[in-house]
């Protein structure tokens, strides 16, 4: 095998599906047609060049940067084999969501807006009656999919020689995945006895119900905090993000290839991202406003992961502009979105001077992801695991364990909708503890300001220039010599 030919080939194809996937979640067109271009490159995921690159893998001595990309071509090529088989389903999938719709007193709502819907939806029972519309979607339209494609991805890990789908991604990703899960099993433990005393009080503030009467489907209108909606107004929203990079000196508008698409349209994804077709050169941040916070969070979030792919080195080879561990981009998304609490930026930047309470409702939704995630993490290490069984036999799991974490009946019906591929939910929980590490090394060389310092902004530039080629892990230990630890968290939360 050519390697440097096989590396091309891939930049190619990934530029072309990142591409895709803006235009079809973006809105901007109906199809998802993403079965051409894996046709066009079907050669890099064949069988023969999966064995082929698993023993060009072994070959680098350990610890070089020859090893690290060959190990992550590997891990993209065996991923893209499992896309190959599943594209058709993959691009039906994307076509169900986009065309489906609910019905409620009269009113279509796009699938895909009903949860923008849900968020600005004041009633609680009609929430109630959008996410019962929502799960009947998703259980009779879509589950299907989403169960054939798990099925397969299992099937195909197995015949690749890896005796799960557990045990693929974790070899690939150089993930120690029970040992992660021994240091969330002991956050959540940690974070039992004060869950309500954090999250009842901004419930009843922003709700006006406790944990007693939340559903699920109170959620996105409590994450939305519409409340605090006259501290941040729509009209500062890129504003605020496009100075803020400024005062890291950043121009936004002189970014050659950085494009921002905020536009309201029917068929866009309610899910933010960053579509980064080239890195750097072609970057998309896509966010549908909601309102509130809650776009000031989503776009800072997507931000974070925009400069971060805008500012990687363009010598770089492929691998580390665009392969690598997400967890990394991920840590710098959370560090621009965590600025949106900062009671220091928003005084700077929105002119709010927070008497705590912003503060509070952030750390309290803070703490809901973190724990819905550590038991998302849980359940898929079940769902994922040599034997999980039948995976229609794990819906009730799935509730269990989500509900003990959220303290809410959290509804059965998604347990395969809510599985990301690749057990993407460590990216996050490795990320988040990153980024507090971070975080705290730039405010103690920085001062609490750091967002207004350009020493700061070549210090980020800096780490963003080498793109994704160590793990988080490593990129830590380089920077201050820590080590990786969830226990940061508990203290940034003041729960230790």
């Amino acid at each position: 095998m050519n390697l440097d030919a096989y590396r091309d080939s891939s930049e190619e194809f990934l530029a072309a599906l990142n591409g895709e996937y803006y235009r079809h979640y973006a809105g901007l067109k109906d199809e998802f047609e993403i079965e051409a271009i894996y046709e066009r490159h079907q050669e890099l995921f064949t069988r023969a060049a999966v064995e082929e690159l698993r023993e060009q893998a072994a070959v680098p001595a350990p610890g070089t940067d020859e090893r690290r990309r060959r190990r992550m071509l590997l891990g993209f090529a065996v991923e893209g084999h499992l896309g190959q088989a599943t594209k058709t389903i993959e691009a039906e999938l994307a076509r169900r969501e986009a065309e489906a719709s609910i019905e409620l007193d009269g009113e279509r709502i796009g699938y895909r807006e009903s949860t923008v819907a849900q968020a600005n939806e004041p009633d609680g029972d009609r929430r109630a009656r959008i996410e019962e519309a929502r799960l009947s979607v998703t259980e009779h339209d879509l589950n299907p999919l989403h169960r054939e494609m798990l099925e397969h991805q299992h099937e195909l890990a197995q015949e690749l020689g890896y005796p799960s789908y557990r045990d693929m991604c974790a070899a690939l990703q150089g993930l120690d995945l029970d040992a992660l899960h021994r240091q969330t099993e002991r956050f959540g433990a940690s974070t039992e006895s004060s869950y309500a005393t954090v999250v009842e009080p901004e419930l009843q503030r922003t709700l006006g119900i406790g944990l007693d009467g939340l559903r699920r489907s109170d959620l996105p209108r409590f994450f939305r905090a519409a409340d605090t909606d006259p501290s941040f107004p729509a009209d500062r929203l890129t504003w605020s993000f496009i100075e803020t990079a400024r005062g890291l000196g950043i121009d936004v508008a002189a970014q050659s290839g950085v494009i921002l698409d905020t536009e309201r349209r029917p068929k866009k994804s309610p899910r933010a991202f960053c579509a980064p077709v080239r890195a750097p050169g072609e970057v998309y941040l896509v966010i549908a406003p909601v309102g509130g916070r809650d776009d000031f969070s989503t776009l800072f979030h997507e931000g974070g992961h925009t400069e971060h792919f805008a500012n990687v080195d363009p010598a770089l080879p492929f691998e580390f502009r665009q392969l690598g561990d997400n967890a990394i981009t991920e840590a710098y998304a959370f560090l621009f979105q965590h600025l949106v609490e900062d009671p220091e930026w928003l005084r700077r930047r929105l002119g709010v001077d927070d008497d705590g309470e912003l503060a509070l409702s952030a750390r309290a939704s803070r703490l809901v992801y973190l724990r819905r995630y550590t038991a998302k993490f849980a359940y898929e290490l079940e769902l994922h695991g040599a034997d999980g069984g039948a995976v229609d036999a794990l819906a009730d799991r799935y509730a269990e364990l989500l509900s003990a974490a959220v303290r809410v009946e959290w509804p059965r019906q998604m347990f395969l909708a809510d599985v990301d591929p690749g057990f993407y939910c460590t990216a996050y929980l490795r990320a988040w503890a990153l980024e507090t590490h971070l975080r705290g090394h730039l405010r103690q060389r920085f001062g609490v300001a750091w967002f207004e310092d350009p020493k700061a902004g070549k210090t980020l530039r800096a780490l963003w220039h080498d793109g994704q080629r160590l793990t988080p892990e490593e990129l830590l230990h380089e920077l201050t010599g820590e080590r990786l630890d969830f226990t940061v968290l508990l203290e940034d939360l003041g729960l230790d």
